[in-house]
């Protein structure tokens, strides 16, 4: 299964592998041959494996925030956010190879209160200050137990932040929602009263893997 956030991806990179085969079969060199197929057999595969779009099975569990995005963590902290959870939160940011899943997921139930994006750097997806000067989406969702606030990133590689979400809108945990094209970051902030058993070093997925958990009722 693929996702229909590559399609328009997938049919450029297709055309332009079949103009490559096709060239190939006019040129005398056999190594300049050899070298056009192989790109553009590799091209077909790594966009295949990049826009891959597996089904997941979401944890039914209460006060729990699953991860939107595949990759791996990069660090835990404690920040304060003044944009969506106002005051002490703590930071989880993933990030994700070209090799990861790269198709985002809604990380809690409920109302979509906040949507902010931003143009920016490219710096690389795990530098620290990639979440402040990078170019980004930010989305905070308004759950039954609390604040959510999750950020798209674009990396070094990656040039193209895609989400479907706008303020106003009711979200399921575990949902698709859009991507980052070719190799990106998701932070994840929530309120301070949250807990995590997750450390740097750890993989997680999207729509499967629970990042934090929160006490009962709204925060």
């Amino acid at each position: 299964m693929f996702t229909k956030y590559g399609y328009s991806t997938m049919s450029v990179v297709f055309l332009l592998c079949f103009v490559l085969l096709v060239a190939s079969f006019f040129l005398n060199s056999l190594p300049v041959r050899i070298a056009l197929i192989t790109l553009a057999v590799f091209l077909v595969i790594f966009t295949l494996n990049f826009f891959r779009d597996p089904e997941r099975v979401t944890p039914d569990k209460a006060n729990v925030v699953i991860s939107p995005a595949d990759g791996t963590v990069l660090f835990v902290k404690e920040v304060v956010d003044e944009k969506f959870i106002q005051g002490k939160a703590k930071q989880l940011s993933i990030f994700m190879s070209p090799l990861n899943v790269h198709v985002n997921r809604i990380p809690i139930s409920g109302t979509v209160d906040y949507v902010q994006y931003h143009k920016g750097k490219y710096l690389v997806a795990y530098d620290d200050k990639a979440s402040e000067e990078n170019e980004r989406n930010e989305i905070g969702i308004m759950g039954a137990t609390g604040k959510v606030l999750f950020t798209q990133i674009a990396g070094y590689v990656a040039r193209r932040i895609v989400s479907e979400l706008k303020v106003g809108d009711t979200v399921t945990v575990g949902k698709r929602f859009g991507m980052i094209k070719f190799g990106s970051r998701v932070d994840v902030i929530v309120p301070d009263s949250f807990t995590t058993t997750l450390k740097k070093g750890d993989n997680v997925f999207a729509g499967e893997t629970i990042v934090f958990e929160s006490p009962s009722g709204l925060k």
